[in-house]
């Protein structure tokens, strides 16, 4: 009686463990694959901003399309969005905008919008794009095809004529893994010039440790080993770093402070934003000013 006892008991804590291991990836991808077309301005779904009309992007300058990679010996169709004059990425300057973790590019549509009025409407060419899993795009999420899915629209805006000097990648909180990457490790075929981490999370580990009650490793819980604290030393271009004062799923304190500082490499600058928290930075630091401060950035 005593070892059926145990034996229900191990039980009990293996399928608690494996469901929490679930939830807290959930923290990592928390995607939706159930739309049939993106609607952007049409779409009818929790947006990540509201904006005043003015922020309308002609529909001549909004261009969908796909491209593939490849995941474990199969072909994955990854869905994007390129906002500017496609013939000037061979002259111009493009932002790669890497999304966070909710719903799919729908939801982050305002904020391509706000990325393509900096300076001007159409100064700068905008690409973003669905991780696998991620809207129409094919797939399960992990984190090597978000890799993978990063480094084929940078490959598709290479085949476009655009060079590393006239890249700039843009990563908002999960897009903070493939931004990082992305200035530190070579299997990507290009290297941004500057790169702009808004939200960033230090790592898996610390994520789920601020998730979770117990006292255990956070590789114990999910399957990414993302470290983006660790990643960030290697990053040999100017780092531009907004955080939300009071953001409350990751803590500037513990997560993306952690990043600022672990930059050595060349300059950086930083945004402490009062009161904002997660999702509103661009909201709380106004518009105008959030715009200004990221071309001032960029041209610097």
């Amino acid at each position: 009686m005593k070892n059926t006892f145990k034996y229900i008991l191990f039980i009990f804590l293996i399928v608690s463990l494996m469901s929490c291991r679930k939830r807290l990836d959930s923290f990592l991808f928390n995607n939706d694959n159930s739309i049939t077309e993106y609607k952007l301005d049409s779409y009818g779904g929790e947006l990540s901003l509201e904006l005043p009309i003015d922020y309308l992007v002609p529909d001549d300058d909004i261009h969908l399309f796909s491209y593939s990679i490849e995941d474990n010996d199969q072909e994955l169709e990854i869905q994007a969005i390129f906002v500017g004059d496609l013939n000037k990425i061979s002259s111009d300057t493009v932002i790669l905008y890497c999304h966070g973790n909710k719903d799919h590019m729908d939801h982050y549509w305002p904020r391509q919008k706000i990325l393509s009025h900096l300076g001007n409407q159409g100064r700068f060419g905008v690409l973003m794009f669905d991780y696998p899993g991620y809207g129409l795009s094919e797939g399960e999420p992990t984190e090597s095809n978000m890799y993978e899915a990063t480094n084929g629209a940078l490959n598709w805006l290479k085949d476009q004529g655009l060079t590393n000097d006239r890249l700039v990648i843009y990563g908002y909180s999960l897009g903070s893994a493939p931004a990082s990457k992305s200035v530190g490790d070579k299997p990507f075929v290009m290297k941004p010039s500057k790169v702009i981490l808004e939200a960033p999370f230090a790592s898996s580990e610390v994520m789920v440790q601020d998730a979770s009650v117990l006292n255990m490793p956070g590789s114990y819980f999910v399957n990414t080993k993302i470290d983006n604290a660790e990643q960030i030393k290697k990053c040999e271009v100017p780092l531009y770093w907004l955080h939300g004062v009071n953001d409350d799923f990751l803590a500037m304190e513990t997560h993306g402070r952690v990043v600022y500082n672990n930059h050595t490499s060349s300059w950086k600058q930083k945004n402490e934003v009062s009161v904002a928290g997660h999702n509103d930075v661009p909201i709380f630091m106004g518009l105008d000013v959030y715009s200004e401060s990221l071309l001032s950035f960029i041209i610097k």
